[in-house]
């Protein structure tokens, strides 16, 4: 297996960078193995994948599950994100605390990003595609989200001026939800 684990500040959250086997053909890399993952800390089961694509200064988030929750385990490949994780759990100790990452299709990196956290994306690169696998299925019942600019929380975004959808232009700033949050 050629994954291994790197640091983070928030202990639940997972970031992964596997190693492509390659030659002048192209490479060869695990993307996921249930048993391995699940060592490092990756929990499923994963009962649903998606996969998107986005130009660049998109920006995407930050959305959640409510119920049941959902995780996900995020990889970019093709083009470069930023990647961010937002602790929403009030319980935690790293509450409103928040991690990024550039998830790309050279770095190989993957973020697990568990139940409990707000999650979202800039795309870097002219055009991204990203691949997440999910613990639910996703419900429009129970989707919600914070604002991607909430001083509260404070992601520092590399983008000047994203471009948003209507849904994140409008999304509550968390102070607004933060006593609904099911965690």
């Amino acid at each position: 297996m050629s994954v291994r684990r790197v640091e983070t500040e928030i202990s639940d959250l997972v970031l992964l960078e596997a190693t492509a086997h390659g030659d002048e053909r192209g490479f060869l890399l695990e993307s996921f193995r249930e048993d391995a993952w699940s060592e490092y800390g990756v929990a499923g089961p994963f009962v649903q994948e998606n996969h998107s694509r986005s130009s660049k200064d998109i920006l995407r988030g930050l959305h959640f599950q409510t119920s049941p929750g959902q995780a996900k385990l995020v990889r970019c490949v093709r083009g470069a994100i930023w990647d961010v994780a937002v602790d929403l759990r009030p319980d935690s100790a790293t509450y409103k605390n928040w991690e990024g990452y550039e998830l790309s299709d050279e770095n190989h990196r993957q973020l697990f990003v568990p139940v409990g956290f707000g999650h979202g994306f800039c795309v870097l690169s002219d055009v991204a595609d990203v691949a997440y696998k999910l613990t639910s299925v996703y419900d429009p019942a129970t989707e919600a989200g914070i604002r991607w600019d909430d001083p509260e929380v404070g992601v520092e975004w590399p983008v000047g001026d994203p471009q948003l959808s209507e849904r994140d232009k409008v999304a509550p700033i968390l102070a607004e939800i933060e006593a609904t949050l099911p965690w």
